[in-house]
């Protein structure tokens, strides 16, 4: 599968344990969208444009109210590799 070099930055943080966080504005939409690590580190270069190709590609999901995580269609479409680099 055809994968974007941001979006393979994106999908390997949230692979290690990383999360996407949204906000909503007062109509519930959304925002920003923000992906961050495991350890807490903001992504940079993340935006609302990335966020819905993985969402639209089923990388991502959110499960019970809480925030984005890959899907198991995420994990085996990303490429392995030592770090995100």
């Amino acid at each position: 599968m055809n994968i974007s070099k941001s979006e393979q930055r994106a999908l390997h943080a949230l692979a290690q344990g990383g999360r996407i966080l949204i906000e909503r504005d007062e109509r519930r939409k959304i925002n920003k969208a923000s992906c961050v690590n495991r350890e807490g580190w903001y992504l940079s270069g993340f935006s609302i444009e990335l966020f819905k190709r993985l969402k639209r590609r089923r990388f991502i999901a959110s499960r019970g109210g809480g925030p984005y995580r890959i899907t198991l269609h995420g994990l085996v479409s990303v490429r392995a590799q030592l770090d995100n680099r």
